[in-house]
């Protein structure tokens, strides 16, 4: 059922554009493919960036919150829930679209496996219609007119790292990009906390027994696993071939460009509805004492106070 309904219409849509593709050159035909992809992901990735963002721009309130309820986990949780409800924000919606882009990698990295493995597969795993194009034709009866490279210059069916030890530069290149794009990516979307606290000196005060704040906590865990991923996927991608590592470079990169105009044309949105008083925080006695300013007793009542002392 995966192959049937996620890699056998991704990978038809690769050899489709590889096709009719003037020059037929697979490297270019991938690029295009994943712009593509990016392209039709864009609603759902702007939807992730829309709910990071309202997240980012709640954790004042959500800091009054924990405040007031002062470790009562149950009220804390009660109220949270209230305020996500009122701002109309899913915590756990961003798990479904990071799901689906895992999907479509995988669904992916099954079909260009096929092709690397077999060339054939290009005529025999297409669909019908694809199979009797121009192109395909002259591909079944000589399929080393198959040409798996970028612009004649990488092999994209190489990967960076030889079984022998070796390195093939122009797919380590490669490599060293896509995992340079994913880190820019995820500092991209990091929240800028002034005086932030590292990891370690908030684990190290947790450890004598002071209780660490969730929120400072979440965002040094973000901060320290930014390089995480990117070199999760430097070493992921540096013993396969360069076919995949080419699809995350230019995905990463379109990604990019897609972030920062979602981030620049939300944050204005954004703030108008993160900067809307709560009723669910102005309800706690103790939020409220927060946000009044002691009253500085009149001047007019000391002196009168004075003169009876005096008499």
């Amino acid at each position: 059922m995966f192959t049937a309904l996620i890699v056998k219409p991704l990978f038809n849509l690769l050899v489709f554009i590889y096709a009719i593709l003037p020059g037929h050159n697979f490297g270019l035909a991938l690029i295009i493919f994943t712009v593509i992809i990016r392209i039709l992901l864009w609603p759902v990735l702007k939807k992730q960036l829309s709910h990071s963002a309202a997240l980012r721009k709640l954790q004042p309130e959500i800091k009054k919150i924990k405040a007031a309820t002062k470790g009562d986990r149950q009220k804390e949780m009660a109220m949270l829930g209230e305020l996500y409800k009122e701002r109309e924000v899913n915590p756990a919606g961003v798990f479904p679209i990071l799901i689906l882009q895992l999907v479509v990698l995988i669904g992916l990295y099954s079909g260009l496996r096929k092709v690397i493995s077999n060339p054939e597969s290009l005529v025999t795993f297409s669909y019908p219609f694809i199979q009797h194009l121009g192109w395909m034709q002259e591909l079944k009866h000589n399929i080393h007119m198959f040409d798996n490279t970028l612009f004649g210059v990488v092999n994209l069916g190489r990967a960076a790292l030889n079984s022998g030890g070796g390195i093939y530069w122009p797919a380590m290149i490669i490599v060293v990009g896509s995992a340079f794009t994913q880190f820019l990516q995820s500092k991209q979307l990091m929240p800028k906390v002034a005086n932030q606290r590292s990891l370690r000196q908030i684990l190290k005060e947790a450890g004598s027994g002071k209780e660490a704040d969730q929120t400072e906590l979440n965002a040094a865990v973000g901060s320290s696993t930014r390089f995480l991923l990117p070199v999760m996927i430097f070493l992921f991608t540096v013993n396969i071939a360069s076919a995949l590592s080419l699809y995350w470079l230019v995905g990463g990169a379109v990604a990019y460009f897609q972030q920062a105009r979602a981030l620049q044309s939300d944050e204005l949105a954004m703030e108008a509805i993160a900067d809307k008083p709560s009723k669910n925080v102005k309800a706690i006695p103790e939020a409220e004492v927060v946000t009044k300013t002691p009253k500085t007793p009149k001047k007019s009542s000391s002196k009168k106070s004075a003169k009876k002392r005096r008499k």
